[in-house]
C-alpha cells in the first residue's frame, strides 16, 4: 500500500472543540410568599435540571421579600433568556437579573 493511498491517522483528522459550558446565574427578588421557591424550581426540574447553586434569605425591614440566587449549568443561551422571561411572569416575582459565567 503506498503512503498516498493510506487512511489518515486519527489526529490529523480535524476535530471541532467542544462548545464551551456556560453557568447560568438568576438573582431573583420576590414576595416571602411560601409557594414561590417550588415555582421557581419547578422551571427547572420539568427540564430535568437541578440547580448547581440555590440560597435563598428573607429579607426587607419584616422579611416579607425574598432574595434567591440561583446557577444552572447545561442550559442554551435561549432557553435561558426564556426561563428568566417565565420568572418574571410569576405572580410573586418582583425583579429577575441574569448573567452568565464558564463552567468551573
Amino acid at each position: 500500500m503506498s503512503a498516498s493511498s493510506q487512511p489518515s491517522r486519527s489526529e490529523d483528522a480535524f476535530v471541532p472543540p467542544a462548545p464551551a459550558v456556560k453557568v447560568f446565574c438568576y438573582s431573583i427578588q420576590a414576595d416571602a410568599d411560601p409557594g414561590v421557591m417550588p415555582r421557581i424550581l419547578e422551571l427547572f426540574a420539568k427540564r430535568n435540571m437541578v440547580p448547581r447553586r440555590w440560597v435563598s434569605d428573607r429579607v426587607g425591614a419584616d422579611g416579607g421579600e425574598l432574595a434567591i440566587d440561583l446557577q444552572v449549568e447545561g442550559l442554551c443561551p435561549d432557553v435561558a433568556a426564556y426561563i428568566a422571561r417565565c420568572l418574571l411572569q410569576l405572580h410573586c416575582v418582583e425583579r429577575v437579573l441574569t448573567s452568565e459565567k464558564p463552567a468551573p
